[in-house]
């Protein structure tokens, strides 16, 4: 019998990183500070009532040439190599697929983010995922990055929601993503989206209301930052970001592993009778 998977889909900035990836290298490399990148951001975004992502994209892009640097993959990627992550992080992925494997669940872990693919993608943990939604650029000839590839605001993460169901990953295969498939790769129900804030509010509540489980994680000490999303039905659960063994995350994902297969024992008990 086929073993059913389990999808585990992460938010990736102050979900599984303890902030905003652009704080940790690119920002610097600037000679700026977080706070003042993203204070001209807004400033940009509230004069032209851009798209909160786009408007990222474009002044990362304006911001660097007046500074003569230059935005490469190369030069993103490196920015990947200094995040700092939530306790447990690193060793969470390994942890996580081991129990599924006891149980018989294939478990997948994948990213939608509104963060910069090319960052992650370097960051250590990215062999971890089966894939990686994120924003992207496209490069010119001589490696400069000169417009935004892929764009995934908060709304738009809930595609790949979807993608995920179907097994559709490529950006541009808006056919099968449409097409009426009868038979999913993924289960809604057999999904789990962790997120940490409004920016994830519509991909929670589209696994939720699927029939999945959605977490809305925060730091130690921070609990009023998502206590309204289980307050207001958006989430099943709420607690602190710590990934490591034995905490309170692991435990409530490791028993809706449990539920997954005792669900899909009670399924194939009831095909027999078909």
């Amino acid at each position: 019998m086929k073993e059913p998977i389990l999808a585990l889909i992460y938010d990736f900035d102050n979900t599984l990183a303890i902030t905003d990836m652009q704080n940790f290298s690119f920002i610097p490399k600037l000679g700026m500070t977080s706070k003042e990148f993203w204070s001209i951001v807004q400033k940009e975004n509230d004069k032209y009532d851009m798209d909160k992502v786009l408007c990222y994209m474009y002044m990362m892009v304006k911001i660097a040439k007046e500074k003569n640097i230059r935005i490469t993959r190369e030069f993103l990627n490196e920015c990947g190599k200094d995040i700092t992550y939530f306790n447990g992080v690193t060793t969470w992925f390994d942890r996580i697929n081991e129990y599924g494997k006891e149980k018989r669940i294939k478990v997948e872990h994948y990213i939608i983010s509104c963060g910069n693919l090319e960052i992650i993608e370097s960051c250590s943990i990215a062999n971890k995922f089966t894939k990686l939604f994120a924003c992207e650029f496209i490069y010119d000839e001589k490696g400069n990055a000169k417009w935004p590839k892929t764009a995934i605001n908060y709304t738009g993460k809930t595609q790949y929601i979807y993608r995920i169901k179907k097994g559709v990953t490529s950006n541009n295969d808006d056919h099968d993503i449409n097409e009426k498939m009868p038979v999913k790769r993924v289960r809604m129900d057999n999904m789990i989206y962790i997120g940490d804030g409004l920016t994830d509010v519509p991909s929670m509540l589209t696994v939720k209301d699927s029939g999945g489980n959605a977490i809305a994680v925060y730091p130690r000490g921070k609990r009023d930052r998502v206590t309204r999303y289980y307050e207001d039905g958006r989430v099943n659960y709420i607690c602190e970001a710590d990934y490591s063994k034995n905490s309170e995350l692991e435990k409530i994902v490791k028993l809706i592993i449990d539920s997954t297969a005792i669900k899909n024992t009670l399924e194939n008990k009831q095909k027999k009778y078909d």
